[in-house]
């Protein structure tokens, strides 16, 4: 896969391409209840070589994906027992990098997958 033909997938496809290539298992639009009874739906639900799930959502925007969204998946992920989730965007703010870091949510930008996709190809 070249960069060119990366720009023909959205980010969504890009995501379960990226977990794929590191032979995780992928499940798409997944919802999940939690223990306060709420239903959480994820963009992806990846299992590692491990067993380890964890939950990804996808924001596919022009602009950065801010703090109150990281939060809203760190609150829905422990809502449904699955540590560590993942977000996937173009685009991260600095208060969003920096709640990341502190509460151990994975922040991946389109930028790094196309890279690693292209680094990759078959």
């Amino acid at each position: 896969m070249t960069t060119l033909q990366t720009e023909e997938y959205t980010l969504h496809d890009l995501a379960a391409q990226y977990f794929q290539r590191w032979k995780c298992r992928v499940e798409k639009a997944v919802t999940l209840e939690g223990q306060s009874g709420t239903s959480h739906i994820f963009d992806l639900v990846v299992t590692d070589r491990g067993g380890l799930k964890r939950v990804v959502r996808v924001k596919d925007w022009k602009r950065s994906v801010g703090i109150n969204v990281a939060i809203g998946l760190d609150v829905a992920s422990s809502d449904v027992r699955l540590p560590n989730p993942l977000m996937v965007a173009r685009e991260f703010s600095e208060d969003a990098k920096s709640y990341a870091k502190r509460r151990r949510v994975t922040l991946l930008r389109r930028r790094e997958i196309v890279d690693f996709l292209d680094s990759h190809a078959f």
